[in-house]
Protein backbone atom coordinates (compact mmCIF):
# COMPACT_ATOMS: atom_id res chain seq x y z
CA UNK A 1 0.00 0.00 0.00
CA UNK A 2 1.58 3.73 -0.85
CA UNK A 3 1.94 6.26 1.62
CA UNK A 4 -0.87 8.14 0.43
CA UNK A 5 -3.30 5.00 0.45
CA UNK A 6 -2.39 4.90 4.05
CA UNK A 7 -2.53 8.44 4.97
CA UNK A 8 -6.19 8.36 3.18
CA UNK A 9 -7.34 5.38 4.65
CA UNK A 10 -6.09 6.38 8.10
CA UNK A 11 -7.66 9.80 7.36
CA UNK A 12 -11.14 8.06 6.78
CA UNK A 13 -10.72 5.75 9.67
CA UNK A 14 -10.30 8.75 11.77
CA UNK A 15 -13.48 10.69 10.42
CA UNK A 16 -15.64 7.84 11.48
CA UNK A 17 -16.69 7.31 14.79
CA UNK A 18 -17.79 3.61 16.16
CA UNK A 19 -20.08 5.10 18.10
CA UNK A 20 -23.75 5.88 16.63
CA UNK A 21 -24.38 8.76 19.44
CA UNK A 22 -22.35 10.68 22.09
CA UNK A 23 -24.31 11.30 25.24
CA UNK A 24 -23.56 14.68 27.47
CA UNK A 25 -24.64 13.51 31.03
CA UNK A 26 -24.22 15.21 34.42
CA UNK A 27 -21.79 12.66 36.29
CA UNK A 28 -22.85 14.36 39.66
CA UNK A 29 -26.18 13.63 39.45
CA UNK A 30 -27.19 10.47 41.18
CA UNK A 31 -30.02 10.12 39.09
CA UNK A 32 -28.69 10.90 36.16
CA UNK A 33 -25.86 8.04 36.73
CA UNK A 34 -28.33 5.44 37.66
CA UNK A 35 -29.48 5.92 33.91
CA UNK A 36 -25.91 6.06 32.50
CA UNK A 37 -25.23 2.80 34.19
CA UNK A 38 -28.56 1.25 32.97
CA UNK A 39 -27.67 2.20 28.99
CA UNK A 40 -24.07 1.23 29.63
CA UNK A 41 -25.57 -2.12 30.43
CA UNK A 42 -27.63 -2.37 27.19
CA UNK A 43 -24.80 -0.77 25.32
CA UNK A 44 -22.73 -4.37 26.79
CA UNK A 45 -19.55 -3.00 25.37
CA UNK A 46 -20.23 -2.17 21.67
CA UNK A 47 -19.62 1.28 22.03
CA UNK A 48 -22.66 2.29 20.41
CA UNK A 49 -23.10 5.15 22.75
CA UNK A 50 -20.16 7.09 23.96
CA UNK A 51 -20.91 8.55 27.38
CA UNK A 52 -19.32 11.78 27.72
CA UNK A 53 -19.56 13.07 31.33
CA UNK A 54 -19.80 16.64 31.81
CA UNK A 55 -18.50 17.42 34.83
CA UNK A 56 -15.53 15.84 34.92
CA UNK A 57 -12.97 18.36 34.70
CA UNK A 58 -11.07 17.65 31.63
CA UNK A 59 -14.42 18.26 29.39
CA UNK A 60 -13.79 20.71 26.86
CA UNK A 61 -16.71 22.42 24.88
CA UNK A 62 -14.54 22.10 21.70
CA UNK A 63 -14.72 17.92 21.38
CA UNK A 64 -18.09 18.11 21.96
CA UNK A 65 -20.19 20.70 19.70
CA UNK A 66 -19.29 23.47 21.20
CA UNK A 67 -21.55 23.03 24.19
CA UNK A 68 -20.33 24.47 27.06
CA UNK A 69 -20.62 23.30 31.08
CA UNK A 70 -23.98 25.55 31.32
CA UNK A 71 -25.48 24.64 28.32
CA UNK A 72 -25.03 21.11 28.95
CA UNK A 73 -26.16 20.96 32.44
CA UNK A 74 -29.43 22.68 31.91
CA UNK A 75 -31.08 20.62 30.05
CA UNK A 76 -29.59 16.84 28.10
CA UNK A 77 -27.69 17.09 24.85
CA UNK A 78 -26.19 14.52 22.35
CA UNK A 79 -24.50 14.90 19.27
CA UNK A 80 -24.64 12.37 16.33
CA UNK A 81 -21.55 11.30 14.35
CA UNK A 82 -22.44 14.14 11.29
CA UNK A 83 -22.55 16.75 13.93
CA UNK A 84 -26.05 17.09 14.72
CA UNK A 85 -27.01 18.01 18.27
CA UNK A 86 -29.79 16.95 19.83
CA UNK A 87 -31.63 17.87 22.73
CA UNK A 88 -34.65 17.11 25.45
CA UNK A 89 -36.19 13.93 24.63
CA UNK A 90 -34.72 13.63 21.42
CA UNK A 91 -31.91 12.42 22.89
CA UNK A 92 -33.85 9.63 24.98
CA UNK A 93 -35.47 8.43 21.80
CA UNK A 94 -32.42 7.96 20.18
CA UNK A 95 -30.29 6.46 22.27
CA UNK A 96 -32.93 4.16 23.28
CA UNK A 97 -33.59 3.01 19.54
CA UNK A 98 -30.01 2.83 18.96
CA UNK A 99 -29.80 0.14 22.11
CA UNK A 100 -32.91 -1.66 20.76
CA UNK A 101 -35.68 -0.46 23.11
CA UNK A 102 -36.93 1.98 20.79
CA UNK A 103 -40.17 1.07 21.52
CA UNK A 104 -40.28 2.81 25.20
CA UNK A 105 -39.91 6.11 23.43
CA UNK A 106 -41.77 5.44 20.15
CA UNK A 107 -45.07 6.99 21.41
CA UNK A 108 -43.14 10.44 21.80
CA UNK A 109 -42.81 10.38 17.78
CA UNK A 110 -46.64 11.49 18.26
CA UNK A 111 -46.29 15.43 18.14
CA UNK A 112 -48.77 15.58 20.66
CA UNK A 113 -47.24 13.31 23.33
CA UNK A 114 -43.56 14.83 22.01
CA UNK A 115 -44.68 18.30 22.88
CA UNK A 116 -46.29 16.74 26.17
CA UNK A 117 -43.09 14.63 27.01
CA UNK A 118 -41.03 17.61 26.13
CA UNK A 119 -42.80 19.93 28.70
CA UNK A 120 -42.62 17.17 31.02
CA UNK A 121 -38.57 16.80 30.78
CA UNK A 122 -38.27 20.89 30.83
CA UNK A 123 -39.39 20.60 34.12
CA UNK A 124 -38.03 17.67 35.48
CA UNK A 125 -34.52 19.76 33.62
CA UNK A 126 -35.48 23.02 35.92
CA UNK A 127 -35.65 21.19 39.40
CA UNK A 128 -33.45 18.25 38.37
CA UNK A 129 -30.77 19.94 41.25
CA UNK A 130 -32.76 21.14 43.94
CA UNK A 131 -34.57 17.45 43.81
CA UNK A 132 -30.62 15.96 44.12
CA UNK A 133 -30.07 18.47 46.71
CA UNK A 134 -27.50 19.91 44.93
CA UNK A 135 -26.83 23.84 44.32
CA UNK A 136 -28.47 25.79 41.62
CA UNK A 137 -27.32 25.62 38.25
CA UNK A 138 -25.31 29.65 38.59
CA UNK A 139 -23.71 27.83 42.00
CA UNK A 140 -22.38 25.41 40.07
CA UNK A 141 -21.25 27.42 36.87
CA UNK A 142 -19.40 29.85 39.18
CA UNK A 143 -17.75 27.09 41.70
CA UNK A 144 -16.10 25.33 38.25
CA UNK A 145 -15.14 28.64 37.22
CA UNK A 146 -13.70 29.63 40.24
CA UNK A 147 -12.16 25.91 40.23
CA UNK A 148 -10.59 26.55 36.85
CA UNK A 149 -9.45 30.36 37.91
CA UNK A 150 -7.41 28.88 41.06
CA UNK A 151 -6.00 25.60 39.37
CA UNK A 152 -4.71 27.71 36.03
CA UNK A 153 -3.49 31.14 37.80
CA UNK A 154 -2.87 29.65 41.21
CA UNK A 155 -4.81 32.37 42.40
CA UNK A 156 -6.67 30.33 45.46
CA UNK A 157 -3.19 29.06 47.10
CA UNK A 158 -2.70 29.92 51.01
CA UNK A 159 0.16 31.94 51.62
CA UNK A 160 2.96 30.46 53.85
Amino acid sequence: MSTSSTETLTRSTQQAPSWQIKLLYDGECPLCLREVNFLQERDAGRGLVKFVDIADESYNPEDHGGIDYETAMGRIHAILPDGKIIKDIEVFRTVYEILGMGWIYAPTRLPILNSLANQIYTIWANLRLKLTGRPSLATLVAQRQQGFECRDEQKCRLER
